[in-house]
Formats: C-alpha cells, structure tokens, sequence
C-alpha cells in the first residue's frame, strides 16, 4: 500500500504530457476539450490555445472547418513537417562547409571582415569595399569541424522547437534577422581585419526568442538559461570567438521573439515583421556608420 501511494504521489507530481506527443511535458490545456498540448500543437484563439483537432472540426464556433485553420502561437500556419526550415538551413550549412574543405580559397570570399588594406589606404575588399554580401555569406560559414558541430546541434535543438511554434516564416525572419544584427554589431566594434564566420551570431537569437516563448508559455526556463550561460561561458572565455556577433544576435532574437509571441491578434502580423524591419534598419545604420568610419 505504501509502494502504491508513492507512485500516486510522484505521478500527481509529475507534469501531463502531450496527448499527441507522449514525450513532451506540458502545463498548458486545450481551452476546448483540456487535454494537455505542446508548443507544436497549440494553435492561438481568443481565448488560450486549442489543440488542432477542435480546430479542425470548429467545434462550438458556429463557423465552417475552414474558417478555423490551424495557427502557432505567434500565428503562422502549423505545418505537416515542422522542422523543414532548419533542416534546409543544416543542409546550407554544411553544404558550404564541404565547398570549403574542399577548396580553401572559398573562405576568403565568403568571410566577413571589415576592410582591407586598412587606413590610409583606400578599401578595396571587405564591406568597406563594396562586398555587403558577406554579411549573408558569413552566416553559412565555418572552417572548424567543432564549430559547425556545435553551431549545427544548437540549430537542431534550439531551432526545430522554435519554428514549430513560430511558424516557417516567422521562424526564418527572426534566424536572419539575429544574424545579421550579429553581423553588424562585429562590423562595427571588431579590428577592421578581424574575419569573422559562422552561425553563431543567428543561434544566439534563437536562444533569446526561445527563452521569450518559455516565458511566455510558463515553461521552466532553466534548461535553457543554462545553455545560454554554458554558452556565454564560451563566447567570453576564448580569445577567437566574435563576441559582437553572439551578443548582437541575441539581443536581436529577444526582441524580435517578444514582438513574435505577444503582438496582439488585431495586428499582430504588422507588428512582428515591423519590429524585424525596424530591428534589421538599426543593422543597416551600424553598418552605415562603421563604413563612414573606414573610407
């Protein structure tokens, strides 16, 4: 009797999981039937979330099943691969990692580094110089096979979560946004001459929005702010890593992951990808002012 009134116990303890994934814990309900559902499965209504197959069948609405279409939580469309923009991004990622093994002169195109030559001479190459594009080509980068190890865990674990409660292109605006707000704030503070390549500045964005999403949803945030530290641990302790990239883009994947999941449902579309432009335009102005600085 003993034996079975600990197990009671610790089972009234434990947290309900989701009814369609068993192995994912969960403090929130359907608002309709009340079974538990994850980030995945929550689809934002007026009132709390709903899991998708009260959606679906517009149970209590009055309205047509296809006017209840499935949402995330920040409002993008719930996807039947909801993973399918991280695993494109991987595969970019490592595309390019190949390129480079394969051809070492590739990483001089695609790095990202001020200027060169430097003061007093005039740029000819570097952003500085015209090539703006590195700021992208950067982002999918890396020579190290422990950088794109990392870079690409990060991504996998921190990523695919991600877009399947943002959405694909919510997801994909925060992820370019945080890195090239990551970019920008290397391009001004760094040594013009300083390289600079990897993914990292985009995963610390996503890092920051998931942290905002967890909060959001009322989730223990403790798993990830530990990572965040773990990482944060890295970033500072070695002499060879961006710091400038890592910071701004998790500066960057805060705010936009704030404007993602707490925009209100009037207009919630104009204010999320209005704060990822206006976000994206104070990259554009860093960038503008270091140029002004180098030339």
């Amino acid at each position: 009797m003993e034996d079975q009134a600990a197990d009671s116990a610790r089972s009234a303890r434990s947290a309900p999981v989701c009814y369609r994934h068993p192995d994912r814990e969960t403090g929130v309900r359907c608002t309709r039937c009340e079974r538990p559902i994850c980030p995945e499965c929550m689809v934002s209504a007026s009132v709390g979330f709903q899991c998708p197959e009260c959606v679906r069948s517009g149970s209590g609405t009055g309205h047509a099943p296809a006017a209840n279409r499935p949402r995330t939580v920040a409002g993008g469309s719930v996807a039947s691969d909801p993973r399918l923009v991280t695993k494109i991004l991987i595969g970019i990622n490592l595309a390019v990692f190949i390129a480079i093994q394969a051809d070492k002169s590739l990483l001089e195109q695609v790095v990202l580094y001020g200027s060169w030559p430097p003061k007093p001479f005039a740029p000819t190459s570097g952003v500085a110089g015209g090539e703006w594009y590195r700021f992208v080509t950067s982002m999918f980068a890396h020579q190290e096979y422990w950088h794109i190890g990392f870079n690409m865990l990060s991504l996998w674990w921190i990523g695919g979560p991600l877009e399947a409660a943002l959405g694909r292109a919510r997801y994909l605006a925060v992820y370019f946004v945080s890195g090239l707000a990551g970019g920008a704030l290397t391009y001004l503070l760094a040594s013009s001459a300083q390289p600079s390549l990897g993914a990292s500045g985009a995963i610390f964005g996503l890092f920051g929005a998931t942290a905002v999403l967890m909060r959001r949803l009322n989730y223990d945030m403790r798993p990830v702010i530990a990572l965040l530290v773990i990482n944060l641990i890295f970033t500072f302790g070695f002499s060879n890593i961006a710091w400038q990239a890592h910071i701004g883009g998790l500066v960057a994947g805060v705010v936009t992951g704030y404007a993602m999941v707490h925009a209100p449902r009037e207009r919630r579309a104009l204010i999320q990808y209005g704060t990822c432009a206006l976000v994206l335009l104070v990259s554009v102005a860093l960038a503008l002012v270091r140029t002004a600085q180098l030339t």
